[in-house]
């Protein structure tokens, strides 16, 4: 088979997914292509013919995350609870959806740090798709709290009620062994400095800048850090195996977009 695979949303130009797809192809020992296609917010239907012809599978970012569930007859677990896909995939002629994003993430710090979040105490900035991924994954690997701030207080709430793991706001006596910045870049305003134990991670998962003002602070505290690139390579890993039916490392992976 040789695959035909892409990545959606907008903008997309900036995308390293192709990159990601090409060298997890190779590493799977498949062959194909991959390509960027510009989809406007709202346009499912141009994603439903895509899938209907030339391509068997996509990555999908935003604004289309939530908006493709409605082409998916089935959809994995992860993607059930958030609400939201990151992979399409035709299988047996109808389209399946999942979401490896908040798992990737899991991923990337036990894969580049050795850190488990089990029994962790975890702040998270933002309170948006991304952040409900993260969410998701944190509460399944067994995270302790995950205090959350966000510009929205209905978001941030909505998040409380949807795990018991999850409090509003942050607690002045807690130290937090994970920060996680899942804000976006455009706009981003200042935010308090978390107090954090010995050997704490900070995690921004954006990737441009490759270090970011906010994690050059946790950097300059003696965190460790991470940026986003580690999370988008190891997600990739699970969507990839998920669509070539082999395993991919994440590791592998981050070094095709170092």
């Amino acid at each position: 088979m040789n695959w035909r695979v892409g990545v959606i949303g907008s903008p997309i130009a900036h995308s390293l997914s192709p990159q990601l797809h090409e060298a997890g192809m190779a590493l799977a020992g498949v062959t194909g292509t991959s390509t960027r296609i510009e989809v406007a917010s709202g346009d499912v239907d141009t994603v439903a013919a895509l899938l209907a012809g030339p391509y068997d599978a996509l990555s999908v970012t935003m604004p289309l995350k939530t908006q493709v569930l409605a082409l998916c007859a089935h959809l994995d677990e992860a993607a059930a609870r958030i609400g939201a896909v990151n992979s399409l995939l035709v299988r047996q002629g109808r389209i399946e959806g999942a979401n490896t994003d908040g798992a990737g993430f899991v991923d990337s710090l036990r894969g580049e740090l050795g850190f488990d979040v089990a029994g962790r105490t975890v702040v998270l900035l933002g309170a948006g798709g991304a952040a409900r991924a993260i969410v998701d994954a944190l509460a399944l690997a067994g995270a302790t709290r995950v205090r959350v701030l966000g510009r929205s207080a209905a978001s941030v709430r909505a998040l409380a009620l949807a795990y018991d793991v999850v409090a509003e706001g942050v607690d002045g006596d807690d130290r937090a062994d994970l920060i996680v910045n899942a804000t976006p870049v455009e706009g981003r305003v200042a935010v308090p400095t978390i107090p954090t134990k010995p050997g704490a991670v900070a995690v921004d998962i954006t990737y441009e800048p490759r270090v970011s003002p906010w994690l050059a602070q946790y950097e300059e505290s003696d965190c460790r850090v991470v940026n986003g690139l580690a999370m988008l390579a190891y997600q990739a890993a699970r969507q990839l195996s998920w669509w070539f039916e082999t395993p991919i490392d994440g590791a592998a992976l981050l070094e095709a977009i170092r």
